[in-house]
């Protein structure tokens, strides 16, 4: 019997060393996958079987115990100075490179990250949910839309039949009125069933020299519509206003723009202090590319999945070379041909900085937009393909300088007109000089 008890002993115990390891790890999953983006990705991979600077966190609570995984992640230099081996192995196995310490992680915090390492399918299981609570709203909201345009189109066919149906009737009216004599005519011009047709008939279209009347009215009137949109047409060559090509590389800037809050001009990084705004290079994609190689955001684009947006991720890799396998770059590189929207003329000088740091404050406020950017192009960030958002035409540049004030707090602005009072705009200063833009 005491061996028997022995053996059972021994055989639940080696059964329970995964429990014991990982055992007492409670929190957040939500809160740990925020934590572990925040704090993780820029060595693990959140798909946590995958491997990329640092090792593939997949079953790490089971190998190791809560306490050395605190102690390991909030100094792991300390640790490894204590002569523990587990961690000296790490080390070594890495080459010597020194994972960063995060002593600013509270316990709980750090409970919550290797929460989600534990459980990651709760996620998962989250995001099918939202996904599929999406998908049933956006098929809804189909066919809520569908059937209020055939209810539409159903309402304008009826509203065309009416219309048909009268002018049938007043055109069957008109071949009685010619088949009838004179004497009829004139008895029944006056009629009040008749009287719409009847005047169309005798006034006009039986007397030559209002028919002559009339025929010159309708020849001034087409010559003067032809000379207006003739010139209406040449005044819109080259304004593109609407204008959303299809890039080499699909790029949505709602979702790092809006979603991610990544600022303008961390990518357009020459806006503030440069004539342009400039086309990002891939180097700049690549910042968080190189750790981010899918997309595991919430939002889906209507028509999108996330496999697409994974495949424009690869585009960026090809691009500049990099293997996300080996993770090392080539020295094979493909530029990206991007389409430029916004282009000016090459007599129009345009300064982006002359705008963005004197004229902030006062565009901001006459356009009431909270970014300086969206007086121009936009709200681009709620876009996912981006427009051309204005005409970008002298006229409309124009009656901006007529519309927005100095800067009075500018220094040099301060000193040139200390004495007046009034409201000055851009055009009293010379912003509608010709010289100003063209030169």
């Amino acid at each position: 019997m005491r061996k028997i008890l022995f053996f059972i002993f021994i055989f639940s115990f080696l059964g329970n060393v995964k429990f014991l390891k990982s055992a007492n790890i409670k929190g957040d999953v939500e809160n740990g996958i925020q934590l572990f983006k925040k704090n993780c990705t820029a060595c693990h991979s959140i798909e946590l079987e995958k491997k990329m600077i640092g090792p593939p966190l997949q079953g790490v609570t089971e190998k190791r115990s809560r306490k050395w995984l605190h102690q390991w992640i909030k100094n792991n230099k300390s640790l490894r100075k204590s002569g523990d081996q587990e961690a000296l192995a790490i080390y070594k196995e890495y080459g010597n490179v020194e994972m960063n310490s995060f002593p600013h992680l509270s316990d709980q915090q750090i409970d919550d990250i290797l929460f989600f390492i534990q459980n990651p399918d709760l996620i998962k299981k989250k995001e099918n949910k939202e996904n599929h609570e999406i998908n049933n709203y956006d098929h809804e909201n189909d066919k809520e839309e569908k059937q209020f345009l055939i209810k539409l189109i159903i309402f304008f066919l009826v509203i065309l039949s009416f219309i048909l149906f009268w002018i049938l009737y007043k055109i069957q009216i008109l071949i009685k009125l010619i088949n009838t004599n004179e004497n009829e005519t004139k008895i029944s011009i006056f009629s009040k069933k008749n009287f719409i047709t009847n005047v169309l008939y005798n006034k006009i279209l039986g007397n030559k020299k209002r028919k002559w009347y009339l025929f010159s009215c309708f020849t001034g009137f087409f010559l003067l519509s032809s000379i207006y949109g003739i010139w209406d047409f040449l005044m819109k060559i080259d304004v593109n206003k609407g204008y959303k090509p299809d890039q080499p590389i699909y790029f949505s800037h709602k979702i790092h723009s809006e979603i991610n809050k990544i600022d303008c001009q961390y990518c357009h990084f020459s806006a503030k202090y440069g004539k342009v705004s400039g086309i990002p290079s891939a180097n700049v994609c690549m910042n968080c590319h190189i750790t981010i190689n899918e997309y595991n955001g919430d939002y889906l684009e209507k028509g999108k999945s996330r496999d697409e947006y994974n495949r424009e991720i690869q585009k960026i890799y090809h691009s500049v070379g990099w293997n996300p396998e080996t993770r090392k770059y080539s020295k094979k590189i493909h530029p990206i041909q991007w389409i430029r929207i916004h282009n000016m003329p090459d007599f129009v000088y345009f300064d982006h900085s002359q705008h963005i740091i004197t004229g902030e404050e006062k565009i901001k406020k006459l356009r009431k937009v909270d970014l300086v950017c969206n007086a121009c192009h936009g709200e681009v960030q709620k876009m996912d393909t981006v427009e051309m958002s204005n005409d970008f035409t002298m006229e409309w540049c124009i009656s901006c300088h007529k519309e927005v004030e100095i800067n009075n707090k500018n220094q040099y602005y301060k000193e040139y007109f200390k004495k007046r009072k009034n409201k000055i705009t851009v055009d009293m200063i010379g912003g509608t000089e010709c010289a100003k833009c063209h030169y």
